[in-house]
């Protein structure tokens, strides 16, 4: 599979000063868009677009050092329709404008070239199970919060902590479906997966699709499949690297890909640093096979 997504790299690559069909691009990856996106956040540690913006700013940056064309080719060339446009992204790559880098020679902010590789660290397998799993409705409370990588989220710790009692034992007695018990969810807002990226967390238990919420914020997940994927360790630095393994290892390893859904946590709370159980429910989709084209 990071054959195939290198390969999509290097067809973006031979486009970068004209449209690209990021369609196209994940067809050469063989995957989804979705995924493609999604995957590839994971990987860079940056979103697809913002990482085509860097890359053709800094061919355009080299143009605009040379001195050769003007600078409405320039921008014309790398797709921008109004000179205006073109600076504000230059200055958002560079921290300088086109015609002030072009007049002073200034030093500029390279993007390289992406490819990934596998590297080999350590012996310790991923358990999970596939899960074929019917529709169902998250009942809970909702609140927007900032994706954090490392340590906790002071933002989703907050929202856990303004339930009361009592909206925690409503959701108690509506629980009855996989996974048991309190679970979160998140539903990301973009294709980002950077440190900040804005995520919908949810707080909440899941239940049958006619369930009467009463009051309390309601998610519909339709019909599909589910990786699952068991945690023993340190919170949250332990689940926060099997989310990384997810993405890094486990799907350039295996025949799935990442399809449009929640992502499901159930984990049972302790204090930062203590060791608990954990449970990441990733929805995904039969995909093609690892290493055929």
């Amino acid at each position: 599979m990071l054959e195939r997504l290198n390969q999509a790299l290097e067809h973006l690559e031979t486009r970068l000063d004209q449209d690209i069909d990021m369609a196209e691009v994940a067809r050469i990856a063989a995957v989804s868009e979705y995924h493609f996106r999604r995957l590839f956040s994971a990987l860079a540690g940056m979103p697809l677009p913002l990482y085509v913006r860097r890359r053709r700013m800094t061919l355009a940056g080299a143009e605009v050092l040379a001195g050769d064309r003007t600078l409405l080719d320039i921008a014309v060339r790398y797709g921008y329709g109004s000179g205006e446009a073109f600076a504000r992204a230059f200055r958002s790559v560079h921290g300088i404008g086109p015609g002030a880098a072009r007049r002073t020679g200034a030093v500029l902010t390279a993007q390289p070239r992406m490819s990934f590789r596998v590297i080999v660290e350590g012996s310790t397998g991923m358990r999970y199970r596939i899960v074929e799993k019917g529709p169902f409705r998250i009942v809970g409370r909702k609140a927007t919060v900032p994706l954090v990588h490392d340590g906790l989220n002071t933002a989703a710790t907050a929202h856990v902590e303004s339930l009361d009692e009592q909206t925690v034992a409503r959701m108690k007695l509506l629980a009855g479906l996989e996974p048991e018990g309190i679970l979160s969810a998140s539903v990301h807002l973009t294709d980002s997966r950077e440190e900040g990226a804005e995520v919908d967390y949810w707080v909440g238990v899941a239940t049958r699709p006619e369930t009467n919420a009463g009051g309390l914020d309601t998610l519909d997940v339709p019909a599909g499949t589910w990786a699952v994927f068991d945690d023993h360790g340190p919170y949250p630095r332990a689940l926060q690297q099997l989310w990384r393994d997810v993405f890094t290892q486990w799907f350039p390893s295996n025949p799935y890909t990442s399809r449009p859904g929640p992502e499901l946590l159930r984990t049972r709370p302790v204090e930062a640093g203590m060791t608990t159980d954990s449970q990441l429910w990733i929805p995904v989709e039969r995909g093609h096979r690892p290493g055929r084209r």
